[in-house]
């Protein structure tokens, strides 16, 4: 076991818990402020959506720091083997699933829909319109199906470093 400082593993579990919060929280922002109120102030689905976009691709960058910030701190705690810093399997499992499948998003997913969001906005024919914006909300939905399970997955986390942190009888 390597010995630590005590304000290394204070730092670290404090990144962790800003990383955490910053990745949960900006999910639940974007989705129960921004996109409400855009719908409703923006007033056309051109500017809102492409406004939308933008606000999305900012949240990817958060996301991409906050995942490296977690996988780094989680690395450290592995490698200095203080059982105070133990790193579950459960642990290392759902941050996992939570990379990966920001990954799919950002790297696959999203290009997608922003690609199909532009061709849409861009074309005058009413019809062909139509057809692009029946693909993009076709896209659309398995990306805010996964945006949904990331956030589940974050709370999950949170449970096991809460239940991790508590003694075990459950007793404070």
């Amino acid at each position: 076991m390597r010995r630590l400082s005590r304000w290394g593993m204070v730092g670290c579990l404090t990144l962790e818990w800003v990383a955490l919060a910053v990745w949960i929280g900006g999910m639940v922002v974007l989705s129960g402020a921004v996109i409400p109120a855009v719908f409703n102030t923006f007033g056309g689905q051109d500017s809102g959506g492409m406004f939308l976009t933008r606000a999305f691709e900012g949240y990817h960058r958060l996301v991409i720091g906050a995942g490296a910030i977690l996988c780094a701190t989680v690395c450290y705690r592995r490698w200095s083997g203080d059982p105070i810093l133990d790193v579950g399997r459960s642990e290392m499992v759902v941050l996992a699933l939570m990379v990966a499948i920001a990954g799919l998003i950002i790297v696959v997913l999203h290009p997608n829909a922003a690609a199909l969001q532009a061709q849409a906005f861009a074309t005058k024919d009413e019809a062909v319109k139509k057809e692009a914006l029946e693909a993009l909300f076709r896209v659309l939905m398995p990306i805010r199906s996964l945006y949904m399970l990331n956030l589940l997955l974050g709370l999950v986390l949170i449970g096991i470093k809460v239940n991790r942190s508590l003694p075990l009888g459950g007793r404070l």
